[in-house]
């Protein structure tokens, strides 16, 4: 479909990207104080849930005639709670690491026409991860500076002047 009818493929990227568009507009514009996003069926929904399960069965351990059976059911919920953190946040950041050190290569190679790699293992993954921000004119310099003055996460995200939004990253 796409490749014999350019021109309704043409339509369907520039109505994808209108949605995209208006999705990101619809949002506060991003800078430093506000970057950091929840996630409400974990954040407000499932860990309050869980939290009122584990305090509530250590009351219950306590005041109960049946404190094993309560101790083993705060302690279930207690696991089930951390694992769920860890994989929630394991999966999620795993993958998104990845891309943002991808997309810090393109950048770079795009704006210099060298490849990153070299500069990559001068800098950790915070560094990185806080480099993201930087719009392509501040980029270079600011990798440049990180590298000589050895800056951290916040002082790279502090420096930023013009903040380039990340809105995907959960």
């Amino acid at each position: 479909m796409f490749l014999k009818e350019p021109k309704k493929t043409f339509e369907f990227c520039r109505a994808k990207a209108k949605f995209i568009t208006s999705k990101k507009n619809s949002m506060a514009t991003q800078n430093y104080n506000n970057h950091i996003r929840f996630y409400t069926p974990h954040h407000f929904v499932f860990y309050p849930v869980i939290l009122f399960l584990i305090g509530l069965s250590t009351y219950f351990a306590f005041s109960q005639s049946e404190y094993l059976i309560w101790g083993m059911f705060a302690v279930l919920c207690i696991i089930i709670c951390c694992l769920a953190f860890m994989l929630r946040q394991h999966y999620a950041l795993t993958l998104q690491n990845r891309l943002v050190k991808l997309e810090l290569r393109y950048r770079y190679f795009t704006l210099t026409g060298k490849r990153f790699e070299i500069m990559e293992t001068q800098l950790n993954d915070s560094q990185i991860f806080s480099l993201r921000f930087a719009p392509d004119e501040e980029l270079i310099p600011l990798i440049e500076k990180t590298i000589a003055e050895n800056l951290d996460s916040k002082s790279i995200k502090k420096a930023i002047i013009n903040w380039k939004p990340d809105y995907e990253r959960v």
